[in-house]
């Protein structure tokens, strides 16, 4: 990676309200402690338009202050631009994935998108549930579950010698 050249991380959901911006304030935070905020850029988006604008859901952000996460990103849609400006594209449920793979501008974009899932060591889920439907508790399963996949992240990311 070029000197001082930022990592670019991308968490995607469905509407930007509830997981990817929480995943995207929980990684911060976890930069934040390893002192790697510089090293990193980090925002989330989501494949539906329809809270463009929109702060994150407030049971979201209810749960996440409770663990000293503040979540002020403002929702937006993915783009293809993304694909150019990101190094690394995180899929919060395979849904998610799907629609990224089908937005990505060439075969060679797709190989940015991963699941983050695919990060989760302390739990046995598959995806990212949406938290939308379920409750206060789904949003703190939500918050556990990223807190474990985006420390395990960061720790991957640290050993091909972004930091």
């Amino acid at each position: 990676m070029e000197e001082n050249r930022q990592y670019k991380v991308l968490f995607v959901c469905l509407g930007n309200i509830c997981r990817s911006p929480a995943a995207h304030g929980v990684f911060e935070a976890i930069l934040a402690r390893n002192g790697a905020s510089d090293k990193f850029f980090v925002d989330s988006a989501g494949t539906y338009s329809g809270h463009r604008g929109e702060l994150p859901d407030s049971r979201m952000r209810k749960a996440a202050i409770k663990r000293d996460y503040v979540l002020t990103h403002r929702s937006r849609p993915v783009g293809v631009v993304d694909f150019l400006d990101f190094d690394l594209i995180v899929a919060m449920d395979d849904n998610n994935y799907e629609d990224l793979m089908r937005l990505a501008p060439s075969v060679e974009a797709t190989h940015k998108i991963k699941r983050m899932a695919s990060y989760l060591t302390g739990h046995s889920y598959s995806y990212i549930p949406d938290p939308y439907y379920m409750g206060q508790d789904g949003f703190e399963l939500v918050l556990d579950l990223l807190e474990d996949a985006c420390g395990n992240l960061y720790r991957e990311l640290s050993k091909i010698s972004i930091l």
